[in-house]
């Protein structure tokens, strides 16, 4: 967004902010710069990579480690505007380093041992998620802004005196507060795996403690007996909203709870249901608004400018993409057209345009995308024109692999609000030109890309065809004549011409992609002229009968 982001009492985007809910479970400060610094993206450091930096974003250096490679890539992050650099332990904060981070107001912490690249990534982005789209919200929930999962497991841990983690009903850890160092190793597992161990799970289902957690109105505790990982004592609170269990709250402690501790664990389980729900909500109600801001941005008019603007992509020059699942001539990816089939095709649809989102996202925070109908949009800003948009899309159609059938157009880039209705047509004509089996696929791939300044004619072609159809006008002409004869007569005539005028009047070659031998093909072209009254040998009759066959609709 342009606007500024409204105040609110959650510091969720602050680099102080990082370093308290991961802790040192996957942080250890080397070099503190200004901890009230704004966070608003991840960078991953890739020297071949030009990439988009979001503003005051965390770079992760990965696969950079000793003294002097750090410094370099601290002095390059932090004048780029970087406010959290992160670099893999062991880590030293020597004078050069040091200096860099006052310069710049960096930060530099190191990753700890044990803990992957991919889990921190996962960490981050749940930490600097950004609100619904247009802005942040300001509803509270027993004074933590809705949907601080993080926060409010913090205030939890501080009433129970002891660290604590929120799950869903599949083991997953959504959230969890400070002082994990002080829990026991199977802890620290699962917080750097976001998910208990199959191992611990499988012993508390085992042992029947899900389903008395899932019964009690109270927290319920269990020791583990043989796991030397599990020295605490583990005591957990279901948390519900009506009958159904949303998920868990678990706290590690040397004792049982007292009753005043129990108490408060029992009342915030209400508390994080609010949460919880809020959350699942949001996600819905955010999809549906993206949808609607898209859609409206694309369809142009006096609403597309505030459309674009929420969608935070004013001013920015933006490439448009439409993305179908699907086989060429329009056929089900299911195989036929039952309820069965139309369902797997809606999955598919969902499938993919999650990918796509996905992978958008990854390569520009202010990427925005919707499926709208059987389409998948996606508006994606870039900076060197439809190189950029075409390199996006072909990486994305190798990456979705065959499995996952897909074909993307690319309009021209709109470098205004007025411009992204044409952009999207130009898309949209581009697509139904790959839908129509028009150009070939990525090569090593199910799927294929077309720019529309590329398939123009193509697409010239198709809605000429579409105007022939729907006027009722059928094209006249020599062709006509031999497609009357081939339906009368059921001779080939019309396969034949094709054949011969797609080989550049080669014979040989014609013969050979019909199967017939070279004299008798001779033999059907002296009956093609004479059924047809074409002359074969003049440049315009051939023209004019290729287009012909070009509008022919599909057989």
């Amino acid at each position: 967004m342009n606007s500024a982001r409204p105040s609110s009492p959650r510091p969720s985007a602050t680099v102080g902010r990082v370093l308290d809910d991961l802790g040192s479970t996957f942080l250890r400060p080397l070099v503190l710069g200004n901890p009230g610094r704004a966070v608003e993206g991840v960078v991953i450091h890739d020297p071949l990579d030009d990439q988009h930096d979001p503003a005051s974003p965390v770079v992760l250096g990965v696969g950079v480690s000793g003294a002097e490679p750090v410094a370099e890539l601290a002095a390059r992050a932090g004048a780029r505007g970087a406010s959290l650099l992160i670099v893999r332990e062991p880590v030293e904060a020597g004078a050069a380093l040091t200096a860099i981070c006052r310069r710049h107001g960096m930060t530099v912490a190191g990753l700890t041992r044990g803990a992957s690249w991919a889990q921190l990534t996962a960490m981050l982005r749940s930490l600097l998620a950004e609100g619904d789209v247009g802005g942040a919200d300001d509803e509270t929930m027993g004074g933590l802004p809705s949907g601080d999962l993080f926060g409010l497991a913090n205030a939890i841990g501080s009433l129970v005196d002891a660290p604590v983690t929120i799950e869903d009903r599949s083991s997953r850890v959504l959230a969890f507060s400070g002082r994990q160092d002080e829990a026991d190793p199977s802890r620290i597992e699962t917080i750097l795996e976001r998910q208990v161990p199959e191992r611990y799970a499988r012993l508390l289902d085992d042992q029947g403690f899900f389903s008395a957690l899932y019964a009690a109105d109270r927290p319920v505790s269990i020791r583990l007996q043989g796991e030397d990982a599990v020295s605490k004592l583990r005591v957990a609170m279901a948390v519900r909203a009506g009958t159904e269990v949303l998920g868990s709250i678990w706290v590690a402690v040397d004792e049982e709870l007292d009753e005043e501790r129990a108490a408060a664990l029992t009342e915030s389980a209400k508390l994080v249901a609010l949460h919880l729900l809020r959350i699942r909500a949001g996600a819905d109600a955010s999809r549906r608004l993206r949808a609607d801001l898209l859609g409206t941005a694309l369809e142009g008019g006096v609403r597309a400018r505030h459309a674009v603007t929420r969608l935070g992509l004013a001013g920015l020059t933006v490439a448009v993409l439409a993305m179908q699942v699907g086989a060429p001539s329009g056929g089900s990816t299911a195989g036929g057209d039952d309820l069965g089939a139309l369902g797997h095709d809606a999955v598919e649809r969902e499938r993919l345009s999650d990918a796509l989102a996905l992978h958008l996202t990854s390569l520009h925070p202010k990427a925005a995308t919707a499926l709208l109908g059987e389409v998948t949009y996606g508006l994606i800003p870039v900076t060197d024109g439809l190189v950029s948009a075409q390199r996006i899309a072909r990486d994305f159609v190798t990456r979705t692999g065959p499995g996952l059938s897909s074909r993307v157009g690319i309009g021209p880039l709109a470098t205004d609000v007025d411009a992204l209705a044409a952009a999207r047509r130009g898309a949209d004509r581009a697509l139904r030109v790959l839908m129509e089996g028009r150009t070939g696929s990525v090569e090593g791939s199910g799927g294929a890309v077309a720019a529309y300044r590329d398939v123009q004619i193509q697409s010239f072609l198709l809605e000429l065809r579409d105007r022939l159809l729907s006027d009722d006008e059928r094209p006249s002409g020599p062709v006509s004549h031999l497609v009357e004869h081939d339906r009368a007569q059921q001779t080939a005539f019309v396969d034949t011409l094709r054949a011969w005028l797609d080989a550049h009047g080669d014979v040989a070659a014609a013969a050979g992609a019909l199967h017939v031998h070279p004299n008798t093909l001779r033999y059907r072209l002296r009956r093609i002229e004479s059924i047809s009254a074409m002359d074969l040998s003049d440049p315009e009759a051939r023209f004019a009968a290729q287009l012909h066959l070009r509008l022919l609709p599909p057989s």
